[in-house]
């Protein structure tokens, strides 16, 4: 099997996947999407063979378009176009949850200070103010007052880029000093992890303690659920934990498991390799059905 893995830097993610394919026997096409220019048309030489390829762009820029162009191509691709155009905007994932019935934090955007600021009277302090775009707990700010609140709006108005216009608010949820992580393929949790910390953010690339955590039924489903409503493929659900259940805050469609893999039993790339194997046997049968 040829698989192709386009990326923009090789990361313990990355190495891991591909000690992994290696250690199988597999191909693999490594593919710098910094340096691959991607036409209209015929693929470029390095992807036009490949059995499946697996998006690790770090970009959400590069990961939107080169999945974009390789479905052109008729090149299997996973995390599918769709799924990363989804995931990698919270507005768009907050309205396909709430749509499929996931339980997703209250949220409210605007695109105007003033509509902001009334977005955030309602809410009452504290709210967050997070960006619709980015990763790793970056420019979130949990907004306490109103002063807060005028000086996060009046410097998100003067970064000038239109994504800083959109005013993404949402509900703080008070959790137990911890949220989840779980890791799914089409759906199937992989394994799951929890992440502890004093501080309001508990992202693992902040420092978070990792440590595995056991799965039951309830939080299996809701990352079922979660998975389907964004498109599917190999993905990361949030999960946090409130005094009512569950609620689902966002998805990440180009996943880092490294400290997942450190936390957990399961053997995470091996699971992920599996999953791939699947795509790429899927792939071919589809293609065989049509002549291909």
């Amino acid at each position: 099997m040829k698989i192709g893995l386009l990326y923009s830097r090789i990361r313990k993610d990355e190495k891991l996947l591909l000690t992994e394919l290696r250690e199988r026997g597999h191909d693999v096409e490594k593919v710098d999407v910094r340096k691959q220019r991607f036409g209209v048309g015929d693929p470029p030489e390095a992807l036009a063979s490949c059995d499946v390829v697996l998006d690790r762009c770090m970009a959400t820029s590069r990961s939107k378009y080169a999945t974009t162009f390789c479905e052109s191509y008729g090149v299997p691709v996973v995390n599918s176009a769709a799924t990363a155009d989804v995931c990698a905007d919270k507005a768009k994932t907050s309205v396909k949850l709430d749509a499929a019935g996931v339980p997703t934090p209250a949220t409210t955007v605007a695109f105007d200070v003033d509509s902001a600021m009334a977005a955030i009277e309602e809410f009452g302090y504290p709210c967050v103010i997070k960006p619709v775009v980015g990763s790793w707990g970056r420019l979130l700010a949990k907004i306490e007052s109103e002063s807060a609140a005028e000086a996060v709006l009046e410097h998100k108005k003067t970064l000038g880029h239109y994504e800083h216009s959109v005013f993404y608010v949402q509900e703080f949820v008070e959790k137990p000093g911890r949220d989840l992580r779980v890791l799914t393929v089409d759906g199937e949790p992989v394994a799951a992890m929890a992440r502890s910390s004093e501080h309001w953010l508990t992202n693992a690339a902040k420092g978070a303690e990792t440590t595995e955590f056991e799965l039951d039924e309830e939080v299996r489903a809701l990352a079922r659920e979660a998975s389907e409503a964004v498109g599917g493929g190999l993905l990361g659900v949030d999960i946090m934990e409130t005094g009512d259940g569950y609620t689902v805050p966002e998805v990440n469609h180009t996943v880092e498991f490294k400290a997942l893999n450190d936390a957990v039993e399961a053997d995470v790339p091996g699971t992920v390799v599996d999953w791939l194997e699947a795509k790429a046997e899927q792939a071919s049968d589809a293609g065989a059905e049509v002549g291909l």
